[in-house]
């Protein structure tokens, strides 16, 4: 997708020579005057304002530059006004070029601005999953359930699909829907996310679609909303049940149409934004006692992902602790610690409520209050009620088994790589009766390849 550029510019023969410059590498929407240019900003989306400073009639270009925000803005600057051009970088332009410019020095201009742009957004896309991962650990198994999760991912990341993650609390929904975008085509582009519960019945609406100036009592300057901010990317609506009704209407809109409004605006954005929804609640039933509309409910579980709680999934839980302390170690500067097999036998009988969230939690606990080189059952502190110890000891053999086989799938895996998928070549390599190795590939679901 293209870097959308709106050109400001009242005299035809520079709108065209402009025009002409940036077309190829830019999608350029051009506005021959300032009301034109913010009544443009309006309805539109842009990655860069490239506009003259004088203007002829109604509006100028520090009008234009104010209406911008926070789209970056580069200005045109007749001879002899260098005084105002740095005005205009203390209101906030991203740059200015001087009258007369050579093409070079203006395409190098707006391709600063550009890349500036783009390594602020990176930036904090890179904080925010930073966060997000640090909140609730990797993405982590190898358990049927998460196998499944996986391939689901795998199927549908490059289609634009709406998708509704379910599961408890704290299971990790926002890294399945962090998955989902990486692996698509609008990975270049953010993630948005937000937590409906989060937010305030009055603010919710400003915050999804934005609002413009003097709209509500606070609306001081224009602000864009979190649909439009995630244009060409992906929206991830955390806890959507707890949305209210009114707002669900108009995200239903969105998803139909793909526009908006923002609130105080009778003017439609078009906006081309992936959803991805979560939710621990029993939409359902919120459904059938008019809490969540039906239509909305059908549009958003176009593809449905269930992401189980820990305590179903204990094959995971010896991966999911490495990684978690070897996260935090990182975090902390120190080795890894160790957990030991009572330890790691008190958490596969731990119900965990609070399920990967807790397990953090409980592990960053432990690792600091540990008195030997590796973490006991007594660092733990774990008080609430136990899984049967009968269930516990099945799964925590399970998950031991689970393991194993992981362990010797990515082995063989290897090997046949190295020799081109043969049998017969990797069986020798690794001092393996043929036969032998092609039961055992049949065991780990591997596929096999013709001998040479």
């Amino acid at each position: 997708m293209k870097p959308r550029i709106l050109l400001v510019e009242d005299e035809r023969a520079i709108q065209l020579a402009l025009t002409g410059l940036f077309k190829r590498a830019y999608d350029v929407t051009v506005a021959s005057s300032g009301d034109a240019a913010i009544t443009a900003l309006a309805g539109e989306s842009f990655d860069l304002v490239l506009t003259d400073l004088a203007l002829g009639g109604g509006k100028t270009g520090m009008d234009v530059l104010a209406a911008a925000a926070p789209v970056p803005v580069v200005m045109i600057t007749a001879h002899g006004s260098e005084k105002v051009a740095v005005e205009a970088m203390k209101a906030g332009a991203a740059d200015y070029v001087p009258k007369p410019f050579d093409n070079d020095e203006i395409r190098i201009v707006v391709e600063r601005a550009l890349e500036r742009t783009r390594l602020e957004r990176e930036h904090r896309l890179l904080l925010e999953r930073v966060q997000r991962e640090q909140g609730l650990g990797a993405l982590v198994g190898a358990g049927p359930a998460m196998r499944r999760i996986f391939e689901t991912i795998h199927k549908i990341a490059e289609t634009d699909l709406t998708v509704l993650i379910r599961g408890e609390s704290g299971t990790g929904k926002e890294l399945v829907a962090q998955a989902i975008h990486d692996r698509s085509a609008r990975a270049r582009r953010p993630l948005v996310a937000v937590n409906c519960a989060a937010m305030s019945r009055e603010l919710v609406e400003s915050e999804l679609f934005g609002h413009e100036r003097g709209s509500f009592t606070g609306a001081d300057a224009r602000r864009i909303g979190r649909f439009e901010a995630a244009s060409g990317g992906t929206m991830f609506l955390d806890e959507i049940g707890d949305m209210p009704p009114e707002t669900q209407a108009k995200v239903l809109r969105v998803l139909q149409e793909r526009a908006l409004e923002r609130v105080g605006s009778n003017t439609t954005i078009r906006v081309d934004t992936r959803v991805i929804a979560a939710t621990h609640r029993d939409l359902e039933a919120d459904v059938r006692a008019g809490r969540f509309r039906e239509d909305l409910y059908y549009r958003l579980r176009v593809v449905e992902i269930v992401v189980p709680p820990l305590r179903e999934r204990l094959e995971d839980l010896p991966a999911l602790s490495a990684k978690l302390l070897a996260e935090l170690a990182a975090r902390l500067g120190r080795k890894p610690i160790a957990l030991s097999e009572a330890a790691l036998g008190a958490l596969s009988r731990h119900r965990f409520p609070g399920n990967v969230r807790e397990l953090r939690n409980v592990l960053e606990r432990a690792a600091v209050l540990a008195a030997g080189p590796s973490i006991e059952e007594g660092d733990l502190g774990l008080v609430e009620a136990a899984i049967p110890e009968a269930v516990a000891a099945r799964s925590f053999a399970e998950a031991k088994r689970a393991a194993a086989m992981e362990f010797e799938r990515g082995y063989l895996l290897a090997a046949l790589q190295r020799h081109g998928g043969n049998v017969s070549r990797t069986a020798e390599a690794i001092g393996m009766v043929r036969q032998s190795l092609q039961q055992k590939m049949r065991e780990l679901g591997l596929r096999t390849k013709p001998d040479d």
